[in-house]
């Protein structure tokens, strides 16, 4: 039974284009077990929007009744989140609360251990750090949670390299230094300052702590059958540094991505929870010339590149600006340059084209392996020549 689902050229867009826009889409549904939604605007208004299939995964004996993707509904964005807090980070900028080139150790003093006395802000922003697991791991089962004690225990770390060195993917310790570092500078948890900055002021459902009462229109991620992590890598010594840095957030036995610890807490790595049109919006208003968000000068600032190559321990081509991911050369961002946003694990893509004045998101609760997914490339190819 062909799966239905909802459609909208909010802008006015070419209808040949929009109809190849939405087959697209409507392709990928058909092969989808679960939802997914793709929404584009400009300057805080829709261009063209999709939302389709199911918040759980279908023809699955659940506890939970199958419920249609909708505007309402959120997903977990894993690191979707960085991008958030990348944003938040040039916002404190560009007021004036915040600095990117000063050391962590002026706001984190016990940062300064392990020879860390001149890392600078930026090098935590940029992936640069060195410093991509807790070593060691604070005990206790929900451990990943504690981002105080994780932050503590790599403040105390020695870097795996001379920082600025090397770039290498800070999967999950970009959360708890990014995390630690803003209450540091401005005393408040990372989740008060996205409210109090985006999705307050901007109307937005973009979440890092979900209140209570919205768990009723969360979906619910599932795995593929192949989906795994770090497809780029073939080294067994690295694979086993991988597992640590992700301390089995993503192993096949965990499902930590549906648990209530996850929805409250406020992991700034991975534990951000949004719809489709928020990210879309929020992306579309930095894109924006208008610069109401952020100023266009500190934007240039923090999606200029800031690192770039291979994964020193993933194998995978990078390029960073100040927490921003930027367009790569696999193509993350789709055939257009400049972009800048952020991935997230799974097939998740939030970002904006900043040249064409949009921003875009893709959000899902069906996780498949990089190397498989074509979902958002295949509408980006067909968005690009749209707007």
């Amino acid at each position: 039974m062909e799966i239905p689902f909802e459609s909208n050229n909010d802008g006015g867009l070419a209808a040949d284009g929009f109809e190849r826009l939405q087959e697209t889409f409507g392709r990928h549904l058909q092969r989808s077990q679960g939802g997914m939604a793709f929404c584009v605007y400009r300057d805080g208004e829709p261009l063209a929007r999709f939302y389709g299939g199911s918040t759980i995964k279908r023809g699955v004996p659940s506890a939970a009744a199958e419920e249609l993707w909708s505007p309402k509904t959120l997903a977990v964005m894993f690191s979707g989140t960085k991008g958030v807090v990348a944003t938040v980070a040039a916002i404190l900028v560009d007021r004036g609360q915040f600095d990117v080139r000063r050391p962590v150790a002026d706001y984190w003093p016990e940062f300064a251990a392990g020879g860390k006395q001149d890392v600078r802000v930026y090098h935590l922003l940029n992936h640069t750090v060195g410093l991509p697991y807790v070593d060691p791991e604070p005990l206790g089962e929900e451990s990943q949670y504690d981002n105080a004690g994780n932050a503590a225990a790599l403040a105390a770390q020695t870097p795996l390299w001379e920082p600025g060195s090397k770039v290498a993917y800070h999967a999950t310790t970009y959360g708890y230094l990014m995390s630690e570092l803003l209450q540091r500078a401005t005393g408040k948890s990372v989740g008060e300052l996205i409210s109090e900055l985006i999705s307050a002021p901007l109307g937005l459902d973009i979440y890092l702590g979900l209140p209570e009462e919205l768990d009723p229109r969360l979906a619910t991620i599932f795995r593929s059958e192949s989906y795994a992590i770090s497809t780029y890598l073939q080294d067994p010594e690295r694979r086993r540094i991988v597992d640590r840095m992700y301390r089995n957030l993503l192993a096949e036995d965990k499902d930590p991505f549906n648990s209530v610890a996850m929805r409250r807490g406020q992991l700034a790595a991975g534990g951000g929870i949004a719809t489709a049109d928020a990210m879309a919006n929020l992306y579309s208003r930095l894109a924006s010339p208008e610069g109401d968000l952020v100023s266009a000068e500190a934007l240039r600032d923090a999606t200029r590149t800031w690192s770039e190559g291979v994964d020193a321990i993933n194998d995978r081509p990078l390029r960073f600006g100040l927490g921003y991911e930027l367009a790569d050369p696999i193509g993350t961002y789709g055939p257009v340059a400049p972009a800048f946003g952020h991935s997230g694990a799974g097939g998740g893509l939030h970002g904006a084209w900043p040249d064409k004045n949009v921003g875009f998101s893709f959000l899902t609760n069906e996780m498949l392996a990089e190397n498989q997914d074509t979902r958002v490339k295949d509408l980006l190819k067909e968005l690009a020549q749209l707007v």
